[in-house]
């Protein structure tokens, strides 16, 4: 009997503890997301893994993200009205996209490297301008791709590009405050009388220092 006692109250503080982990686990993804919206969205936001999952309930149209899995140590995690889960969900497929309405995604917590050319690129080549450490944005789907010509497809240029284009995934980056490459390049427009001076690395593009 007291054997089984035993068996008992440490199978019991086992689920407990695997259950106060998963709590925890869940806890930490629930922050993550949130990180990547405004506190006036994060505030009433749904929280969902990539899975599907409900970590966090909400209100509204928005639904926040944790970064998404395989990144490593990288961090992207995301806040995306409908139009952008659609985005999503045909990255996903692999099949094309058309937007229907502008939709809007937040990424205040930076985005993971990636190919500002191809969206399926999984490394920096000579030819894919590789952006290794994008700061805080938000992004812009529009439904009319002309809308898009015109605009720079320059990272580093201190304003809005389109990144992706000529694909049907092509979208806009808005650089926000604590976009540091972007804020460096602002704040030295305005040292310098609000002459604009381009900043490239190397070869017009940053190379990637690390997984």
């Amino acid at each position: 009997m007291k054997h089984l006692i035993v068996c008992v109250f440490w199978g019991l503080t086992l689920c407990a503890s695997a259950a106060y982990s998963q709590e925890t686990d869940a806890n930490a993804l629930i922050k993550e997301a949130l990180s990547a919206a405004p506190p006036e969205i994060a505030s009433n936001a749904s929280v969902h893994d990539w899975n599907g999952n409900v970590l966090r309930g909400g209100y509204g149209d928005w639904i926040c993200y944790p970064t998404p899995p395989g990144r490593g140590s990288a961090k992207c995690p995301m806040c995306l009205d409908a139009q952008w889960r659609e985005f999503v969900k045909a990255r996903a497929s692999g099949g094309a996209f058309s937007a229907d309405t502008t939709g809007i995604a937040y990424m205040l917590a930076g985005d993971c490297p990636v190919s500002n050319v191809d969206p399926n690129a999984e490394g920096p080549t000579a030819e894919n301008q590789w952006i290794n450490a994008e700061g805080p944005h938000l992004m812009l789907l529009l439904p009319d791709s002309a809308l898009l010509e015109g605009m720079s497809t320059d990272p580093y240029n201190g304003r809005p590009y389109v990144m992706w284009k000529d694909t049907s995934f092509a979208h806009v980056m808005v650089p926000t405050a604590g976009n540091h490459p972007h804020h460096g390049m602002m704040s030295k427009m305005h040292k310098d009388g609000g002459q604009r001076k381009e900043r490239h690395g190397g070869n017009g593009m940053m190379q990637k220092t690390e997984n």
